[in-house]
């Protein structure tokens, strides 16, 4: 087996009987050790005793005064949130209950960058095995922003925070310059000639995706989509890329990110739409339960309509827990 994402995390945590993922201390070391919690070399007395205290035990129980006696209060703050997310991972049968549950209550008060990370690592769990760098490539728009550019026919993804960390470093690539941004090297178009690469790179997030004339993108994507609503909700489902909007007549859509949420409910109103907001839809899926029983009656056997935009800025940012909050699941499939 071919291994992916290191960076996931995924060495640092055991599965679980059920297939989920269970926390592990060394995971909990891992958030520890980023540096919005290390304390500085100024940081106070009692911050310092906190810190030593958790990395020698990672469970230990912390109590609010430990917290009061922090002086910074930036410190103060990032301490509340970490704590607060750990107790949360720590309560939950597994990282991927844990998830659904800040899903099903918001995601309020849990930094980005912590959902961001869970994605990435219930998704490397979920992906165990996969082999199609398609697919792999496709999954990194769940949890990291992409930059997006169209030139003839293609619509190309890159990854945002490469583009802009390598902005300004080095002369302009062809790729690069058509995205609108410096880096410092090339970055390739994922296709069947440099798809061996990937592996090698997956950690690294400098290979581009062609979402709009590559049907193997288009097909990688669907694949992520029916994986992660199987492996978080146990229902089964089948995801279909389509080139227009084809039915007029929705029972159902959900917006993959704010933006085609946004252009969606208009839709959905009867609104017209403008021809330059029309150009942000970059992707469009069908989506039908392979069970009747596990979708709301009221929505029958029409297929959903799934869609993903870009930002006026052209940037994307896919929301992956609208799929696990948006779904009009049956009555008996809601607390799955």
């Amino acid at each position: 087996m071919t291994e992916f994402w290191v960076s996931s995390g995924h060495h640092l945590v055991q599965r679980t009987e059920g297939g989920g993922l269970a926390v592990t201390d060394e995971l909990i070391l891992a958030y520890l050790a980023r540096p919005e919690l290390a304390p500085p070399p100024e940081a106070c007395v009692a911050e310092r005793a906190l810190y030593a205290a958790l990395l020698a035990e990672p469970r230990r129980p912390v109590a609010p005064q430990e917290i009061a006696a922090i002086e910074d209060a930036d410190a103060r703050e990032n301490w509340e949130v970490m704590l607060a997310f750990r107790d949360r991972l720590l309560g939950a049968r597994s990282i991927e209950a844990a998830y659904l549950a800040l899903v099903r209550e918001g995601l309020q008060g849990v930094p980005s960058l912590f959902v961001n990370q869970l994605v990435h690592l219930i998704l490397r769990n979920a992906l165990d095995g996969c082999e199609d760098p398609y697919v792999l490539r496709a999954a990194e728009l769940f949890f990291r922003e992409q930059r997006v550019t169209r030139l003839d026919g293609a619509t190309l993804l890159a990854d945002a925070e490469i583009i802009a960390a390598r902005e300004g470093t080095a002369p302009l690539s062809p790729l690069v310059a058509m995205l609108g941004q410096e880096a410092a090297h090339e970055l390739d178009v994922l296709n069947d000639e440099n798809a061996w690469s990937y592996w090698s790179r997956s950690d690294a997030f400098t290979m581009a995706l062609n979402l709009g004339s590559s049907a193997k993108s288009r097909a990688g994507l669907a694949t992520v989509i029916e994986v992660w609503i199987r492996h978080l909700l146990n229902v089964e489902v089948r995801v279909a890329p389509l080139d227009r909007l084809e039915d007029p007549d929705w029972r159902w859509f959900v917006g993959l990110d704010a933006e085609a949420t946004r252009i969606g409910n208009a839709l959905w109103r009867g609104e017209e739409i403008a021809a330059h907001e029309q150009e942000r839809l970059i992707g469009l899926f069908s989506l039908s339960f392979a069970d009747a029983r596990d979708v709301d009656s009221r929505i029958g056997d029409r297929p959903l309509s799934l869609l993903l935009a870009m930002t006026p800025e052209k940037s994307l940012r896919v929301k992956p827990h609208n799929l696990i909050a948006g779904l009009p699941l049956a009555s008996n499939r809601a607390a799955a």
